[in-house]
């Protein structure tokens, strides 16, 4: 397979994991995302954004985070997202310092 199809192919199941997120299954929270599978769509905005500015695009967090949601995070929070409990933040303190923090 050559490089260019391989991106294509790449980019086709990003936007599908992307619509399976946003679209199918907006109920799963953010929080549930991060204790299970140490991801949630944050991080797939943040590596949105992480490789625009490794192309040299200059994007923050919340451009990002829009392009992502296709709207304003906070729209798409106080549409989408209920409160965690206890429990689920402190799991979620623990999978954010494994999954996100930087370890350098």
């Amino acid at each position: 397979m050559d490089d260019l199809t391989r991106t294509e192919l790449e980019a086709a199941a990003f936007r599908r994991l992307r619509q399976h997120l946003m679209e199918d299954r907006a109920d799963v929270q953010n929080i549930d995302l991060m204790n299970l599978a140490g991801f949630c769509r944050n991080c797939l905005s943040r590596w949105y954004q992480e490789a625009a500015n490794a192309r040299g695009i200059e994007m923050g967090k919340e451009e990002a985070r829009e392009i992502y949601y296709g709207m304003p995070y906070d729209d798409w929070k106080r549409q989408n997202q209920t409160a965690a409990s206890p429990e689920k933040q402190a799991a979620f303190d623990v999978a954010f310092k494994e999954n996100v923090t930087d370890k350098s």
